[in-house]
């Protein structure tokens, strides 16, 4: 949520801040801004509009900025005050010399604005991010690094910073505790921004600012601090996918792209820790007496992801035979959760910033479980803090709405599971190699699945009127109705509830009428006959079912208004292949109805603020 980009160098900055935004529009947003200084005058040029960044276009070409090699950019995410103009970033101090971007939340703004006021300082906004600048000012001694080293150590809360002053043309300022920052190294030129896509066409050089950490750019020169102000050498890597991975490439919609991409992430993820009949995960570090000592597994996450550790309970109890709870992050702290040197915490999170996934890493690790994260960002604050990383590596999502991330991560707990299903010998091994064999299958067989796209967008038009669904599911498919319910629902914002189909009748039958649709995933499983008189029990309410079926299955149309096929595979790995018709009617109906795909309104896609 909130994007940042900062530029100082030779060149132009207003191009630069402008392109960067638009690649971080994905990101949610409902303002946005820029702030240069004035080549010649000592002063700040600030153009800010509520909306789309094509009303900030517009803005420029009616009152376009001056010649400036310096500037900082924004896109934001209403948390304090409403989306409007005022409340757009950047933001400036009283004497208009200091100009501060904000991602974050600054729990203590309160306190600290009561006290600015007290001192004589005036507010235009109702956001929590004008107390900076202000604070920022009230320490300004001619120093501008130290006024925001003071000033930084006065807030509660999470913020990743860029600071500019036009009492220091040549000079920007970053900072962060919470939330992403990372730093762009160039040619005569450097660069500030939330995510690498904003500056992917400039440099392939980063820094990923580490939490406590601040630092100092020019267009020559990069220095990093902590927040002592004690020099730190930081570490530069390289961003190594190409700039096709952030571009629609002919789809109409990033959401559709990235569902086309799923065979080849999972492709390119299977080849890499299958090696023979071994399951070879790299950032595995765990042992495997440590492996045998494991007592419990929690899994932590928030989303789309925590219906994939739904999923990851599953199958990690029925492959490795160990008790696994599923949390959501943002409750796990306040269930003072029982844990031990024993115990194993999996941590979900697509950006590995995500902020309530983190938190609940941290109240983990002060009890002594051991991390692991199950992450798709190299470099993320998840995978600092994780004693195991296992990168996804689906590349950049761009859709809001999660549909790689979510698959990649499935196959990643498959992966897992097998490697403490080999280790436990909970299973035999002629078991583990059958569902090794049929998960090599699956991205052959989502390529067979897209290719009956055409007829899943035909049922999820002749659906897209109805303004409720209910998605059901038992057993391993009870967490993929979640997921159903969440897509349509995120993006075409008709309410959607997802269902264990054996809790149909203690509520949810209420609701089924003539005007209903009821999403049924009855894919072969040892459940089917008790789905299949669910399917009754709506049928004969009236209610509009849509089955998601396995290929075979002649006697599922008997029961069901529309069924989507998918090929058959092993019962444990029907989530995998039910995710992406649920995906595609999701789109369907989203598009059909004229919503925004892949900037649904109010959502961000990464969520790093409590």
């Amino acid at each position: 949520m909130c994007g940042i980009i900062g530029y100082v160098g030779e060149n132009q900055a207003v191009p630069v801040l402008l392109g960067g935004l638009k690649k971080l529009e994905y990101r949610g947003y409902d303002s946005s801004g820029i702030g240069v200084l004035h080549p010649e005058k000592a002063q700040i040029v600030l153009r800010k509009s509520d909306g789309k960044i094509k009303n900030l276009e517009k803005l420029i070409a009616k009152q376009p900025f001056p010649k400036s090699t310096i500037g900082i950019s924004h896109t934001r995410w209403a948390t304090h005050g409403a989306p409007n103009k005022v409340n757009a970033h950047p933001h400036a101090d009283g004497s208009g010399h200091i100009l501060i971007v904000h991602n974050g939340i600054i729990e203590n703004y309160e306190l600290l604005k009561k006290d600015l006021k007290k001192r004589g300082h005036t507010f235009k906004s109702d956001t929590d991010s004008e107390v900076i600048a202000h604070l920022i000012e009230s320490y300004y001694k001619g120093d501008l690094f130290a006024a925001v080293k003071k000033a930084i150590k006065k807030l509660n809360g999470a913020y990743a910073l860029g600071v500019i002053s036009s009492y220091h043309p040549d000079l920007l300022i970053a900072a962060r505790i919470g939330s992403p920052l990372i730093i762009g190294c160039g040619k005569n030129e450097n660069f500030i921004a939330s995510d690498a896509p904003a500056i992917l066409d400039c440099t392939r050089r980063v820094i990923y600012l580490k939490d406590g950490h601040m630092a100092t750019l020019s267009k020559s020169q990069i220095k990093v601090f902590d927040f002592n102000g004690k020099v730190v050498k930081p570490k530069i890597d390289r961003i190594t996918y190409s700039l096709d991975a952030v571009a629609k490439q002919g789809f109409d919609h990033f959401m559709m792209k990235e569902m086309h991409e799923q065979p080849d992430v999972l492709k390119k993820m299977l080849a890499s820790c299958i090696k023979g009949k071994q399951v070879v995960l790299d950032g595995w570090n765990l042992s495997e007496q440590q492996i045998k000592n494991i007592s419990n597994i929690t899994i932590v996450a928030c989303g789309t992801a925590y219906h994939a550790g739904m999923v990851g309970r599953y199958i990690i109890e029925a492959l490795a035979g160990i008790s696994v709870n599923v949390d959501v992050s943002s409750e796990f702290r306040y269930r003072n959760p029982i844990l031990s040197k024993k115990s194993i915490v999996i941590a979900i999170s697509q950006s590995g910033e995500t902020a309530d996934t983190l938190a609940a890493v941290r109240e983990a690790k002060q009890k002594g479980a051991k991390i692991v994260s199950i992450c798709n960002v190299l470099g993320s604050s998840l995978a600092r803090e994780s004693d195991a990383v296992l990168y996804t590596h689906a590349g950049p999502e761009i859709g809001v709405a999660s549909t790689k991330a979510y698959t990649a991560q499935l196959g990643m707990l498959y992966l897992l599971a097998i490697k403490l299903a080999m280790v436990k010998k909970y299973i035999s091994t002629s078991e583990i190699n059958t569902l090794i064999t049929q998960l090599k299958k699956v991205p052959s067989l989502y390529t067979k699945i897209l290719k009956t796209k055409t007829s899943i967008a035909k049922i999820a038009r002749t659906n897209s009127h109805f303004g409720c669904f209910l998605f059901l599911g038992r057993n391993i498919n009870y967490p993929t109705a979640m997921e159903g319910a969440l897509k349509l629902k995120e993006i075409s914002y008709i309410p959607a509830e997802g269902y264990a189909a054996g809790e149909m009748k203690h509520g949810p039958i209420a609701l089924i009428d003539e005007y209903r649709a009821v999403v049924c995933i009855a894919t072969e499983s040892d459940t089917y006959e008790k789905m299949i008189s669910n399917i009754q029990e709506i049928r004969s309410r009236k209610g509009k079912v849509i089955a998601i079926a396995t290929e075979g299955d002649k006697n599922i149309s008997k029961h069901a208004t529309h069924v989507v096929y998918v090929p058959k595979t092993h019962k444990l790995l029907t989530p995998l292949l039910a995710a992406l018709p649920l995906q595609l009617i999701a789109y369907y109906i989203s598009v059909k109805r004229g919503c925004d795909v892949d900037q649904p309104r109010n959502l961000a896609k990464s969520v790093t603020v409590e």
